[in-house]
């Protein structure tokens, strides 16, 4: 009985994971999971003015306006960017640890320290050489960021909309998703410099009207080889986040401290 038992399990199929985490498989996936959480989260938003029959035009207004109809837009989209990336594992059967969502430990701060002189220093470095050499990098260009009416206590929902929330979700998705995908491909520079370019490109802020943020897209993927080196030696995503984050905290300050 044993031993026919055991035949009949040995001939049955055996599932395979949904890809072979192959490199476009993998942007492929990303650039799904960033759009249908833009999407969900936009429907999800876009109830609110629905629901109090406001115009087209008032219910663009509210969302351009409202601190906290930014806030909740960028929570859901981060929310279901990282959730989403969760049952992509899953699916696919890969450990969470394989990202690096590991435990996260002290020595990460200290990375994340030593990451960011790092990073400001290159930053500086390479502005200044493309700066000489071409006008394409304008270093006065605004970022378009929302949250312009914010002031006061509302400035607490914009840090964690800023400074928070996007360094995890990023994280999760390009350090961790995509550049674990990478890695198994090639070898860490390439994987870096791949990883990083696909970063700086989500931030040149398309379909705004405006030029393309080339001085964004720099500073990205600047930012991004670091992070990718912090998550290639520590084998984890916290020196990652915690990097993003200070990076984040400070063009904050910059960019809202009048207003408090």
């Amino acid at each position: 009985m044993k031993e026919d038992f055991a035949k009949k399990v040995a001939v049955l199929p055996v599932k395979k994971p949904f890809y072979k985490r192959d490199p476009l498989t993998s942007i492929l996936l990303i650039l799904v999971v960033f759009f249908a959480s833009q999407i969900a989260a936009g429907v999800i938003i876009s109830l609110y003015p629905s629901l109090k029959n406001w115009t087209s035009d008032q219910g663009s207004t509210w969302l351009q306006n409202s601190v906290i109809a930014q806030f909740v837009y960028i929570l859901l989209a981060e929310t279901f960017a990282v959730w989403l990336v969760l049952k992509l594992l899953k699916r696919a059967r890969i450990l969470k640890a394989r990202i690096g969502l590991v435990k996260p430990a002290l020595r990460d701060i200290v990375y994340a320290l030593g990451g960011y002189f790092i990073y400001i220093i290159v930053y500086i470095l390479i502005v200044t050489v493309s700066s000489h050499y071409t006008t394409v990098i304008d270093t006065d260009q605004p970022q378009q960021i929302g949250f312009d009416s914010a002031s006061g206590s509302q400035l607490y929902l914009v840090f964690a909309s800023l400074v928070l929330l996007p360094p995890i979700a990023e994280e999760i998705m390009f350090r961790g998703f995509l550049f674990t995908s990478f890695r198994q491909k090639f070898r860490f520079r390439y994987a870096a410099i791949l990883t990083s370019i696909l970063f700086g490109i989500a931030h040149l802020q398309f379909g705004n009207g405006a030029p393309l943020l080339w001085v964004a897209a720099l500073d990205t993927f600047t930012l991004s080889i670091v992070l990718c080196y912090l998550r290639e030696k520590t084998g984890s995503l916290w020196a990652s986040i915690l990097l993003h984050m200070l990076k984040n905290s400070i063009a904050f300050v910059a960019l809202f401290h009048s207003r408090f």
